[in-house]
This record gives structure tokens, C-alpha cells and sequence, in this order.
């Protein structure tokens, strides 16, 4: 596998980075992290599930769409300490994460499309191709945990809840769908680091540039000290003829 060619991998871990900032934006907005569901024992009236997400608050009653009471301004008064760590941990990790799906764009247009010979006089500027897919996998793995540890929080959080309170509280389904997404995220940086330790020569130090030498330079290498000795050697044992006068 060179790591001059456009493969099949660094495409999957394209798209799948892309699928994955998706389902992280859908976990930002949507109002499902947490349900508080409050029974009536009045036969008049209907139960009451409260919808907790990370910007905004939506009361429904059971069978109605429509939210009784809609707070749109949650986000400035949550009181919940794993909800408020989501709010900065979420759009953190979607900023990581897009950061790395620039950088693996930047790789594969510059492997499609820059020539395999450059300048010898821009060699040490060129984008390293391999070297932008090993940072942009490292930035998926950090996205990841950014996204992961808080989401799987919410999980223990709401047992803390029940405990401290009543058994009313219950995850919703955009912890799932942060975790799965944190899933995806580290699935691409899995895919960037098996991509790029097979295109490397194992030789190669872990980080290279992409010409450590110009291509052109190659040629003109100097001879072995052997060889030159040799030749100083005839060209010493060669007498000298002067003509007389």
C-alpha cells in the first residue's frame, strides 16, 4: 500500500468521521438526555414527562406533541452538573472532530492531486499526506474521549438522581446516540492508524516529512571513499612527461 494513492480507507474514515460530527450535532440538539416523567394519581388529569436537554426544557402530557411548558432559556439555568459539563464537552469534541475532517480532506487532495516529483526548492513546504492522516486520527481518538466520558456520566448521574430524589428520572435516546457517534469517531482514527502504518516502510521514523531528501538529489550521490581513494591513487602513480627545451 503506498501512501501516494487515494484508498479505499481514508475514504471510509472520511465518510465516517462525517457521519459521526452529524450524530454529535443531533445529540447537541435535540432536547432527549433526560426524562423526569410525573405521575398523577388523579384520574382528570394526565401524566407529565419533562424532556431535558442541553439548551432547552419541553413538559408534554402522555399522547400530546405538543410541549405544555417550553423553556427556551434552559440553558442559562442548568441545574444538573453532567448537563452542564455536555454543553462545553459536546461542541468541543465537534470542533476536534471537524478540525480532523479538514486535515483528512487536506491529505487525500494532495495526494490526488500534487505531482509525486516536486521542486526540489519546495520539498521541505509540501503537505506531508501521511502526516495530515496521522494527526487528523489523533484528533478522532481525542474527539472521542472528549465526547465519551461525559455521555457515559449522564448514565451514572441519572442512577445518582433516582437514588438522591425519586425513581423517576431516565436517560433518553441522545446519550445513545452520542455514545454510538463517539463509536464512530473512534472507529475512523482506528481505520487513519492501520491506513497509515501499513503505507509506511517500516524503516521510516514515526514522524517524516515528505521528502526528508528531494527526489532529484538521489541521483547525484557521491561515490563510496573506496572508490574515490582508488582513483586519487592512479591519478598520483601517473608520472608527469615535460618536454626539454
Amino acid at each position: 500500500m503506498g501512501c501516494r494513492d487515494v484508498h479505499a480507507a481514508t475514504v471510509l474514515a472520511f465518510l465516517s468521521g462525517t457521519a459521526s460530527v452529524a450524530g454529535l450535532l443531533a445529540a447537541v440538539l435535540l432536547p432527549n438526555w433526560r426524562q423526569m416523567r410525573l405521575y398523577t394519581f388523579n384520574k382528570n388529569e394526565r401524566n407529565v414527562t419533562v424532556y431535558t436537554g442541553l439548551w432547552i426544557k419541553c413538559a408534554r402530557f402522555d399522547g400530546s406533541r405538543d410541549c405544555v411548558i417550553y423553556d427556551p432559556q434552559w440553558y442559562t439555568a442548568v441545574d444538573q452538573l453532567d448537563l452542564r459539563v455536555l454543553q462545553f464537552a459536546l461542541p468541543l469534541s465537534m470542533l476536534t472532530a471537524v478540525s480532523a475532517l479538514f486535515l483528512c480532506l487536506i491529505g487525500m487532495c494532495n495526494t490526488a492531486f500534487v505531482s509525486s516529483v516536486p521542486n526540489i526548492k519546495l520539498a521541505k513546504c509540501l503537505v506531508n499526506s501521511a502526516g495530515c492522516h496521522l494527526v487528523a486520527g489523533l484528533l478522532f481518538l481525542l474527539a472521542c474521549a472528549i465526547c465519551l466520558t461525559p455521555s457515559i456520566w449522564v448514565i451514572f448521574y441519572n442512577n445518582y438522581l433516582n437514588r438522591k430524589y425519586e425513581p423517576v428520572f431516565s436517560f433518553d435516546i441522545s446519550v445513545f446516540i452520542a455514545i454510538a457517534s463517539a463509536g464512530g469517531l473512534f472507529f475512523t482514527s482506528v481505520l487513519l492508524f492501520l491506513w497509515y502504518c501499513a503505507c509506511k516502510s517500516l524503516p521510516s521514523p514515526f514522524w517524516q516529512p515528505l521528502y526528508s531528501h528531494a527526489p532529484s538529489m538521489h541521483s547525484y550521490a557521491s561515490q563510496p571513499y573506496s572508490a574515490r581513494s582508488r582513483l586519487s591513487a592512479i591519478e598520483i602513480d601517473i608520472p608527469v612527461v615535460s618536454h626539454a627545451s
